[in-house]
């Protein structure tokens, strides 16, 4: 009997895990085993104003798992982004792996794309999310079978390797580090807007949010989370819609965030020009295949303002944040106006 009742308590573990959830005091860093779990790296050079961003949706569908790859970087322009037929998630900790195209972990990068698409970075001195209790998805991460999860896992660090980007080869010897993974049993929602932000007067600030419609069998809202590291090590995350909710408004060009709770009010503006966005793919996981998907402007300005109890305690703006708006139709009619075909799954930005 206690063999038995053991075996059925793993099996109810396992199903609440694969529905894409986590416990409190969990560890949304492993792979979960969902139709898409998105891993996400970006770069930062204020010094040079260089951004270097990689991705790798790992996807499995009724034909099997495959891969999302891609690899862009600003100013230069650049976009590399392909299918991938391999792909594998770590179950017990970071990590992700397409092959030789593509390994990830918590300290260690390496894409290979294409001759002119490489990076080969290590991570030193990274600074971890800061809460064991929940994640970047606050309580909503112990809630099964959402259709989207996030959770910024790297906040910080120093970069240290080189890149490829087109016919240009950078060092990222010093780079600012930001990381996350989103995750979901659909792949991406309906609609979404994304920010996220180095390159600050103080380096050691990051600031990222997320956000889009979440559904839940018939429950459908709409939910906003925000995330500021602030330069002294503290950890602001505002977005849970009763007792901290974060208001939005997005267009393609501009973000508006307004989010308080008892002690903090986060204001966030972001602006960026259209042209100069890169289109990326997402994955339609059952259909094995990319379609255009998000808006992303990778040096774009965001300004960002902390008040604790109606006191300022930290402002700041970058001129390399990205922020990205989402929704399949919208990206689609973009790559349509810059003139790619039908077939196209992302574009460059648009050159002068």
């Amino acid at each position: 009997m206690t063999s038995v009742l053991g075996n059925a308590v793993d099996s109810l573990k396992q199903a609440y895990r694969s529905s894409g959830a986590d416990r409190p005091f969990g560890d949304p860093l492993r792979s979960h085993g969902v139709a898409m779990e998105g891993y996400f790296w970006r770069f930062t050079d204020p010094v040079s104003g260089r951004v270097v961003l990689a991705l790798n949706g790992a996807n499995q569908g009724a034909r099997g798992t495959w891969s999302t790859l891609g690899l862009a970087s600003h100013p230069n322009g650049f976009l590399h982004t392909c299918v991938h037929p391999l792909s594998s998630a770590a179950p017990d900790s970071l990590g992700v792996f397409a092959g030789d195209a593509f390994q990830g972990t918590v300290d260690r990068l390496r894409v290979d794309l294409a001759p002119d698409a490489r990076l080969d970075v290590e991570v030193r001195d990274a600074v971890p999310w800061p809460r064991r209790s929940f994640g970047g998805s606050s309580v909503f991460q112990s809630v099964p079978a959402l259709n989207q999860y996030w959770h910024p896992w790297l906040l910080g660090g120093s970069a240290h390797g080189r890149a490829v980007v087109g016919d240009e080869t950078w060092e990222l010897d010093g780079w600012s580090v930001y990381a996350e993974k989103n995750w979901g049993k659909g792949g991406f929602p309906d609609s979404w807007w994304w920010g996220q932000a180095q390159g600050f007067a103080e380096p050691s600030a990051c600031v990222a949010f997320a956000g889009g419609e979440v559904t839940a069998g018939p429950i459908r809202t709409t939910v906003t989370a925000v995330v500021v590291l602030l330069p002294d090590g503290q950890l602001v995350r505002l977005g849970d819609p009763v007792v901290s909710p974060v208001r939005a408004e997005v267009t393609d060009e501009r973000w508006v965030l307004r989010g308080r709770s008892a002690q903090w009010r986060v204001d966030i503006e972001g602006s960026g020009s259209l042209d100069q966005a890169h289109v990326l793919p997402v994955p339609l996981p059952d259909e094995r295949r990319n379609v255009p998907g998000a808006i992303e402007h990778m040096g774009a300005t965001m300004h960002v303002t902390v008040r604790r109890r109606g006191r300022i305690v930290w402002e700041g703006t970058s001129d390399l944040a990205a922020l990205e708006h989402g929704a399949i139709d919208r990206a689609r009619a973009e790559v349509l106006r810059r003139g790619h075909g039908e077939d196209a799954v992302d574009a460059p930005p648009v050159r002068p």
